[in-house]
């Protein structure tokens, strides 16, 4: 049976993540470096004793999360990933952990990323939402009937876990969504604390920023199948790897797929590397067979 490595996304950030690993490594210690350098500001230090709000800017979270899960894997002794996939941003630990990206190729491409997020975000006020407890096709009508009546952009746009799945859109496309989700049955459709519509057709400005970024970086050829959020399947072409990470931004992650993919195809041991333990969670709730682990 397969091992396989998983990558967190936004949302696992915490006060003090990666500090252990500056403390006690010198190889660490120089990837931090080469972070704060690369990045112009000193992420480090925001990592280790910034407040939750700091750790929430987009700029920040998402160099963060890469940081912390990219120098996590790199300690692992003879760590051979036999399969690898990573939730939203955790893609492009991913595809560091295989060997398509460089360290420092992929910081770049985070950091363009998260900017260009930004952006898209402030371009249209945006948000996204939670619902539980309710059958993904339901979910998916919904979304369809709410666009199709109002004419605002609602769709699926993480499937976290059966039974958990996130939408994201216009305010007032997901503030109707959310009120025919719970009359659908829905145990609850929470609105969360996010900056913008992410995995949608909003994200359209930044998905072109990314692209052309993406167009002038050295992509390698993977040592192991990754499992890419917008198709759930292994990949293993670097054309392709590239047009995923692209529709990714105004895509969605699927993530139940992708796990019951990788079991199909022989995983059995998961191992989440990086910040929190979201993902192990969510594995066990996808299918309670699979061995998980987490290494931070």
């Amino acid at each position: 049976m397969k091992h396989a490595y998983v990558f967190p996304g936004q949302g696992s950030q915490f006060s003090g993540m990666g500090k252990e690993h500056y403390d006690n490594s010198a190889f660490a210690r120089k990837l931090f470096e080469q972070a704060n350098d690369a990045l112009g500001f000193r992420i480090s230090d925001i990592m280790f004793s910034g407040t939750d709000e700091d750790l929430r800017q987009t700029k920040v979270t998402q160099p963060a999360v890469f940081l912390h899960s990219v120098i996590a894997f790199k300690s692992i002794e003879q760590a051979r990933p036999e399969m690898v996939a990573g939730h939203s941003l955790g893609e492009f630990s991913a595809l560091v952990a295989n060997g398509v990206l460089s360290f420092e190729d992929a910081l770049q491409l985070v950091s363009v990323r998260a900017l260009a997020m930004q952006k898209a975000c402030e371009l249209q006020p945006s948000t996204m939402a939670a619902v539980l407890a309710l059958d993904d096709k339901k979910v998916e009508e919904i979304c369809a009937a709410v666009q199709q009546e109002t004419g605002e952009v609602v769709v699926a746009a993480n499937y976290n876990c059966p039974g958990q799945l996130v939408i994201s859109g216009s305010i007032k496309g997901i503030d109707i969504a959310c009120e025919r989700m719970k009359a659908a049955g829905a145990k609850r459709a929470l609105v969360l604390p996010v900056g913008g519509a992410f995995h949608s057709p909003l994200m359209a400005p930044a998905r072109e920023e990314l692209k052309a970024a993406i167009e002038t970086t050295r992509f390698q050829q993977p040592g192991c199948p990754v499992y890419q959020n917008v198709v759930a399947r292994a990949v293993l072409d670097r054309d392709e790897i590239k047009q995923n990470l692209i529709d990714q931004l105004t895509g969605p992650v699927r993530w139940t797929q992708s796990v019951q993919a990788m079991a199909a195809d022989g995983a059995s041991r998961f191992t989440e590397v990086g910040p929190g333990k979201v993902l192990q969670g969510l594995i066990g709730k996808i299918d309670k067979s699979l061995q998980t682990e987490h290494f931070a």
